[in-house]
């Protein structure tokens, strides 16, 4: 049995659309916050199972009886270290064989605030002894295709990040991986960094935008403190705000950047390209 916990969010989903093409639907199981959010799941019959990350006693019941478990990180920001550590412990407590955890690319050195608690549940996983993966995820196209919204409204990309260069890739991109690593042999105790195939500069972005727009939209630099007061007064929390304006920082120094070609190789194919990722955010 594989369990997918966080299996309504977005990549959430289509790592079990994925999976489904792979495995009978009776071996694999969703672990969701409600689950009647996951009922298109149940009637393909899907087992749903409630798992709460911050309700430690729904995890037993949830992990019974699962050989494989992909734990996709929270977003409670901030909260996610004790709650990973929740799913941890039931996991080594209900027999686990394998436990594949979606980190964030070098989580174990990046000195982005956003990696403190991968940095965290990835220390947790290691000191519980069961088998484990850890996909290290870089950053996702859709971070900022899903956000295009202001930019095409003022004709201007915003941001920190300088000349840095991103390796992202799409959720599509990284959910094929996580399915690789579940359903195929040898991966225990590894190590992936996952990364796009093709590194772009926010400017470079910007370039694409202003193709499929049809107009130019500018990427205007702007020092860490200003990006995130711009975030805050769009009605960003704070603490997001801080996080997003410390993440474009860390794309200065070359924290998003990577040439490995791991997710291509792991996943048997290209990752999208910039291009077709951006092609998504303007629907003909």
């Amino acid at each position: 049995m594989i369990l997918v916990t966080g299996a309504t969010g977005k990549l959430g989903r289509l790592v079990v659309e994925e999976l489904l093409k792979k495995v009978p639907a009776s071996q694999v199981a969703v672990g969701v916050r409600n689950p009647a959010k996951a009922g298109d799941f149940a009637s393909r019959g899907v087992q749903v199972r409630q798992a709460d990350y911050s309700k430690p006693e729904t995890l037993g019941a949830a992990l019974a009886g699962v050989d494989k478990v992909l734990l996709i990180s929270g977003n409670e920001v901030g909260q996610r270290a004790p709650q990973h550590k929740a799913v941890v412990d039931a996991a080594k407590k209900a027999g686990v064989k394998l436990l594949a955890y979606t980190s964030i690319l070098r989580a174990d050195t990046t000195g982005m605030a956003l990696g403190k608690e991968h940095k965290a549940t990835e220390e947790a996983i290691r000191a519980s002894g069961v088998p484990f993966v850890f996909l290290r995820n870089g950053w996702y196209f859709e971070n900022y295709t899903e956000n295009l919204g202001p930019a095409l409204a003022h004709n201007a990309l915003l941001g920190s990040a300088g000349e840095g260069r991103i390796a992202a890739a799409t959720r599509a991109d990284y959910a094929a991986a996580a399915v690789v690593v579940l359903t195929t042999p040898g991966h225990e105790n590894k190590v992936y960094e996952l990364a796009g195939d093709v590194p772009f500069t926010m400017a470079e972005l910007a370039a694409e935008v202003s193709r499929k727009a049809g107009r130019t939209i500018a990427y205007n630099n702007l020092p860490a403190q200003q990006y995130q007061g711009i975030l805050v007064g769009a009605g960003v929390p704070g603490p997001f705000a801080e996080i997003l304006a410390d993440s474009d920082v860390g794309v200065t120094r070359g924290e998003l950047n990577d040439n490995s070609g791991t997710l291509r190789k792991l996943i048997g194919r290209p990752t999208t390209p910039l291009a077709d990722a951006v092609a998504v955010a303007f629907p003909r």
